[in-house]
């Protein structure tokens, strides 16, 4: 059995793939990192908090021996500059990605970025620009393995809900298509994703860029 640590799980997609790592019979222990208390209680979960995760050494000893890092914390571009949304999506990785790569090489770094992102950090879109940084660093870290998630469309399950509000307004109107949507290979699930995150630790994958369809055949056991 693995342990891992979980970021992003007061989100939609971090819920999603906590809900799936809790009841797996391959993990065993999972350690959350959030800015504010999830109000879970499990057997299994470790709850620690960080209000500014460049300040991630300061908890360095709660994060030995851990199998994956299930990096799920992200925010959106709405209303932020460059210079901003670097701080919190690049600056934030990399100094989580540094500790534990210090602590623990051989671990699985699996990060969550976006269908569109921009490897080439060359592109119009600053977003994408700044998740395909992100998503290089982590890839080029050398951990033993690691992935860049890259979702699409995602239906929620098991009661999660998006923290976005629209977000939320536009999952009511399709509620009633969702049956039909997830038959979709390029449609994903909270579900799936969890399901994925897990697998990838047990499963070696030549491909590192996922999208829905390939983040879908890697839930499959």
């Amino acid at each position: 059995m693995k342990k891992v640590i979980i970021t992003g799980s007061t989100g939609m997609v971090g819920k999603g793939v906590l809900l799936e790592c809790l009841d797996s019979s391959e993990i065993e222990k999972v350690l959350v990192v959030n800015r504010s208390t999830l109000g879970i209680q499990h057997p299994k979960l470790e709850e620690v908090l960080l209000s500014d995760f460049t300040q991630i050494a300061s908890i360095k000893d709660k994060l030995h021996d851990y199998d994956g890092c299930f990096y799920c914390m992200g925010i959106s571009v709405v209303g932020l500059n460059e210079d901003t949304y670097t701080t919190i999506t690049f600056e934030t990785t990399k100094a989580f990605a540094d500790v534990l790569y210090e602590l623990n090489p051989e671990l699985v770094f699996n990060y969550v970025s976006g269908s569109g992102t921009d490897s080439s950090e060359k592109g119009r879109s600053m977003w994408a620009r700044v998740k395909g940084r992100t998503e290089n660093y982590i890839l080029n870290k050398g951990f033993k393995d690691a992935y860049a998630f890259r979702p699409g469309m995602i239906i929620p399950e098991r009661g999660i809900k998006s923290r976005t509000g629209w977000y939320n307004a536009v999952y009511v109107v399709m509620r009633p298509f969702f049956g039909m949507l997830k038959k979709s290979k390029n449609i994903t699930t909270t579900t799936k994703i969890g399901l994925a995150m897990i697998n990838s630790l047990y499963r070696m994958q030549e491909l590192k860029h996922l999208e829905n369809k390939d983040i879908n055949q890697l839930s499959y056991v």
